[in-house]
């Protein structure tokens, strides 16, 4: 397993949960309408967070039961290499940009996906605005994959879940036992507290946001996904990215971070900031947070982890702003 990985869930996240306290011992949920466009401005977001944190390390999106042993989250593990802000940042400081990403010798599947692999863009441009068709035949094509040894394995592929075009997409890193059994990403405990996450600022899995992971197939063991198997996924990833057309990219866990920054950095050194990369074929603002089932482990990391849904709610609402292009 590689040191930075986060996600997968053991014994160690019942004993988590377990330290979350009851459901009855959880603050409240700020207001749908603080989160609004309409509501109070990022620094005043920020404030409320830390009021409903405690200003501390306190358990936002606590879960009432403990989470069952082995995995339910994807290819992710323990973030070793660091989990700190990045310099010069601590709750209630403004973000600061901070050093490029350090380049990783193979990145494949980012070099397809930011050079837009014009052949696929432009071929869904030539075939007309039929999305529904091309969404329905990507589906299938993900379904029949035999293209890594990981359609040996797998019980079923897991495509995604979500509206065809929205707003926000969230990638993930690999389908754990889990999502290999009922087909669907981020499902288990680290499901449910993703959706309470994207609820807090006031978004819901079925109606606002396309959720899928790097791989379509589980690796075997839950271990890290395969170069070669990153290639194999990466023209489903690219044509998923190009028919839901986001305005904000969500990476969560340090594999899904690997892949698409092309970085080894640890998801702590690489949050608070807005990374813009070309995906393809689409210049897009990409942010950078934990894994739901490292949160899991991890309770005191909630707190950045709130930090980085604030600024993903302004990244929204400033791309909802944003004139269209011309």
């Amino acid at each position: 397993m590689m040191g930075g990985d986060q996600g997968r869930q053991g014994p160690e996240a019942d004993d988590a949960l377990a330290l979350a306290g009851s459901p009855a011992e959880a603050p409240a949920t700020p207001p749908a309408s603080s989160m609004a466009a309409s509501g109070p401005g990022r620094r005043a977001r920020r404030r409320l967070a830390l009021d409903w944190l405690e200003l501390g390390p306190a358990l936002a999106w606590r879960q009432g039961s403990a989470a069952p042993a082995g995995d339910d989250a994807g290819a992710a593990g323990d973030e070793t290499t660091s989990t700190a802000d990045p310099a010069g940042f601590e709750a209630g400081q403004a973000l600061e940009a901070g050093p490029p990403p350090a380049p990783v010798a193979e990145a494949p599947a980012l070099a397809r996906l930011e050079s837009g692999s014009l052949a696929v863009v432009e071929g869904l441009a030539r075939a007309g605005g039929d999305d529904a068709a091309h969404w329905e035949a990507l589906q299938a094509e993900v379904r029949a994959c035999t293209a890594c040894g990981l359609a040996t394995t797998r019980r079923q592929t897991v495509f995604g879940v979500g509206p065809r075009q929205a707003e926000l997409m969230i990638i993930g890193e690999a389908p754990g036992a889990e999502e290999d059994a009922r087909g669907e990403p981020f499902v288990g405990q680290a499901g449910k507290l993703l959706d309470q996450m994207l609820a807090a600022i006031g978004l819901s899995r079925e109606k606002d946001v396309f959720i899928c992971n790097v791989l379509k197939c589980r690796p075997p063991g839950n271990r890290n996904p395969a170069v070669d198997e990153v290639a194999a996924c990466a023209d489903f990833l690219e044509r998923q990215i190009a028919i839901v057309r986001p305005k904000v990219v969500l990476l969560l866990g340090s594999f899904a971070i690997r892949s698409i920054l092309a970085t080894e950095a640890s998801v702590g050194s690489q949050r608070g900031r807005i990374h813009r990369r070309k995906l393809a074929g689409m210049s897009l603002p990409v942010i950078v947070s934990y894994h739901p089932a490292y949160l899991l482990r991890n309770l005191v990391e909630k707190r950045k982890s709130w930090e980085d849904l604030l600024l993903l709610a302004d990244q929204l609402e400033a791309a909802r702003q944003a004139p269209p292009p011309a």
